[in-house]
């Protein structure tokens, strides 16, 4: 849905109402850049250190790219969940331990429905643990130039030693779309279908603003509302990154807000995004009272159904303002996503294996019948795919809204296939200016083991990172 030149002309004098009425937001951090260039349009505590919940599975999948342009893994290479893996808090998707998915397959499960423990599969698939996998973000970290950035986990569950900047984000999406242009499709897939199932991408703006095409959303109580948001018009394709935003629906009109006015009237630039000076800001600040303290308890209800974060537009009521900008949302072509090795392929396994406990969610047949009931209409008459099964979803909502389900439309861009690519071995760039990397204390370390245990007696701290 494109608006007619002269609407959007009109629309756009509410920008600068619209921007400052979002409040606590604008002292957030918030970086604007021109992603061909690297050049700054926009930036506000664009280096502070903030706690970037699941933003971080950017970073996770920048390292299993890498991975595999370096030839060390193989996107047919089926990882094995593990039982610290199938501890992780949601979001996730409750696959058993011992079920084997893809690498394929697990990136992008962890773009659509960002599952934690989809995301320390990979990690343990790759390095062998957590903390290997960590140490090796922080490499590839330093290699790309992160200056505010020390990763702890590879799901950006809540850690104090777990910590990046919008600056650092904004080079880790432009990082993905220079290094791995071919992988694009992977961020703006806007439905999976895993069996009979469909599961929707949580980004409120994909499908819904025009151009926008990825990448990541993220939440935590001490993080609050984060994202990553692409988008392109013509030649031209503009990263935002916003941290700490109060709510799902400000982080999105914020986002419309910005890509408006820089789309519109890109200005002076700021100097590169690798150049920015740091922050007088040390350490980052957990907002863990502000998003889910008294009269917060509906925070990770609302962040699971971010997905409806600007359903005024879907439901028929007249929009006004920035959100006359957004429409109802796409419908998507599914992309199928299974469990268990590739068809054809004969690889063996990687993952943990002393916890293994296969069960029906990982040894199900591929001609195993689906229930008539959990089945979609639009998906009825689909042919079947080969390696999909139903396996146990941990959140209610897995299932696509009827519209998405009824909807037969094809929207360019949506289906994905990663190829793999042989490493460019062009020399690594000094990272001269990065700030020495902490080393992970020796309770980071045992985390896995902690929380492992942990996993019996669920804490009413913990709180979902999506």
């Amino acid at each position: 849905m494109m608006f007619k030149p002269a609407i959007r002309r009109s629309l756009l004098s509410v920008l600068a109402l619209g921007v400052a009425s979002l409040g606590p937001a604008r002292a957030n951090p918030t970086i604007v850049v021109d992603a061909n260039s690297g050049e700054v349009l926009y930036k506000d505590m664009a280096t502070a250190p903030w706690f970037p919940a699941s933003t971080t599975k950017l970073m996770t999948v920048y390292v299993a790219l890498s991975k595999v342009r370096e030839g060390k893994i193989s996107l047919d290479t089926p990882l094995r969940v593990s039982a610290y893996a199938a501890s992780m808090i949601p979001s996730k998707m409750g696959f058993r331990p011992g079920t084997l998915v893809t690498l394929d397959n697990a990136l992008k499960m962890l773009m659509v429905k960002s599952p934690n423990d989809i995301a320390v599969t990979i990690a343990e698939g790759i390095s062998g643990s957590v903390p290997a996998f960590a140490d090796e973000m922080n490499s590839y970290a330093a290699r790309i130039g992160l200056h505010e950035s020390h990763f702890a986990n590879p799901n950006g569950l809540h850690d104090p030693n777990h910590w990046s900047s919008a600056r650092d984000m904004a080079m880790i999406a432009r990082a993905l779309i220079t290094q791995f242009p071919e992988e694009h499709d992977l961020f703006n897939i806007g439905t999976l279908q895993f069996g009979g199932k469909l599961i929707p991408n949580h980004n409120g703006l994909l499908g819904r603003y025009d151009g926008v095409d990825g990448m990541k959303t993220g939440y935590t109580c001490a993080g609050g509302y984060n994202v990553v948001e692409s988008a392109t018009r013509g030649d031209r394709r503009l990263l935002v990154v916003i941290m700490g935003a109060p709510s799902t629906n400000q982080r999105n009109l914020r986002s419309v807000a910005l890509f408006e006015k820089y789309f519109a009237n890109p200005g002076q630039g700021l100097g590169n995004v690798a150049d920015l000076g740091p922050s007088d800001i040390v350490a980052p600040p957990d907002m863990h009272v502000q998003m889910c303290g008294p009269g917060r308890h509906a925070a990770i209800q609302e962040a699971e159904a971010e997905d409806a974060a600007i359903a005024p537009t879907d439901a028929g009521a007249p929009a006004t303002g920035l959100a006359a900008l957004m429409h109802p949302r796409d419908a998507f072509t599914p992309v199928r996503v299974f469990i268990g090795a590739t068809p054809g392929t004969n690889i063996a396994p990687v993952g943990s294996i002393e916890e293994a406990q296969p069960g029906p969610a990982a040894t199900a047949k591929a001609d195993a019948p689906v229930p008539a009931a959990t089945v979609p209409a639009a998906l009825a008459q689909a042919p079947a795919d080969a390696a999909a099964v139903v396996a146990p979803l941990a959140l209610a909502g897995a299932a696509a809204p009827a519209a998405l389900a009824a909807a037969n439309k094809v929207v360019k861009g949506r289906g994905h296939g990663l190829v793999a690519a042989k490493r460019d071995k062009a020399p690594a760039r000094p990272a001269a200016k990065a700030k020495p990397v902490v080393k992970p204390s020796k309770a980071a370390a045992k985390a896995p083991a902690k929380a492992t245990k942990a996993a019996a007696k669920p804490s009413k701290k913990k709180t979902a990172s999506r």
